[in-house]
């Protein structure tokens, strides 16, 4: 693995896959990524997955505990796969909010989820979830599904998934993490970085994309880095659930 390449500048950085960026700069660049991807990014998360990201996501519902009439956000929610579910679950009296920074990304899961006929009781918000622009105390449960390691500053947007949660509320982030067994992790490796660039080379001629998002998996915190995270934010009773082997970790914490 190559150093990552430094910018000239006296400006504060952050990465962006291996390479460093002004952090002015990261939010731009993300943002080309997933503008480029947003078509084919349900075809490319069941090729690239082998269809497991539904099971991922329907265990996060289940651990979310989502019922009636509760008020749900689901961050970075792309193409509106678990923003569908939690719609069914709070029925009328609840309500989901649809939220991803990324314009491309909400238009495709607001196009989707209206001509699923699913729509009526879920709103659609441009927001980042380092400034959620939602009043304290407002949501039952916050989800964050494949989305944290995109964010630049990955504490404020914990602090405020807290300030918008009501006490008792939960957040529950899915994401790509660390794998448990060192053979697996090599195996992952190579998957990585050599299959997910080809495929995306393939599917959506557009391998640099793909390749950042292998990067951003690695450059991501793993399981125990991320709960601390979650604890210094100010939840509570955090833990975690490795799933595939630790390639993917769900996190759990309660606001006080």
């Amino acid at each position: 693995m190559s150093n990552p390449r430094q910018p000239n500048s006296n400006e504060q950085t952050t990465h962006f896959g291996f390479k460093n960026v002004r952090e002015s700069e990261k939010a731009e660049k993300v943002a080309e990524v997933f503008h480029s991807v947003a078509a084919r990014y349900d075809i490319m998360n069941d090729v690239l997955s082998g269809g497991m990201h539904r099971l991922w996501k329907r265990f996060t519902i289940e651990l979310s505990g989502v019922r009636r009439g509760n008020k749900v956000l689901d961050i970075a929610g792309g193409t509106g796969d678990l923003a569908r579910k939690f719609s069914s679950l709070v029925g009328t009296d609840g309500e989901v909010v649809l939220a991803d920074i990324n314009a491309s990304m909400l238009k495709v899961g607001r196009d989707r989820l209206l001509d699923k006929g699913v729509a009526n009781n879920i709103r659609f918000v441009q927001a980042d979830a380092e400034k959620l622009p939602f009043p304290d105390n407002h949501f039952d449960v916050v989800t964050i599904a494949f989305g944290l390691r995109n964010v630049t500053h990955k504490e404020e947007a914990l602090r405020s998934m807290l300030r918008v949660l009501k006490p008792g509320g939960r957040l529950l982030v899915l994401e790509f993490s660390k794998p448990s067994n060192p053979l697996l992790s090599k195996f992952y490796d190579a998957y990585s970085f050599k299959f997910m660039p080809l495929a995306g080379k393939l599917i959506t001629d557009d391998a640099d994309s793909y390749r950042y998002l292998a990067e951003s998996i690695r450059m991501h915190p793993d399981q125990d880095t991320l709960k601390a995270m979650m604890n210094d934010a100010g939840f509570e009773r955090v833990t975690f659930h490795n799933m595939t082997g630790g390639i993917v970790a769900l996190h759990r914490g309660i606001k006080p």
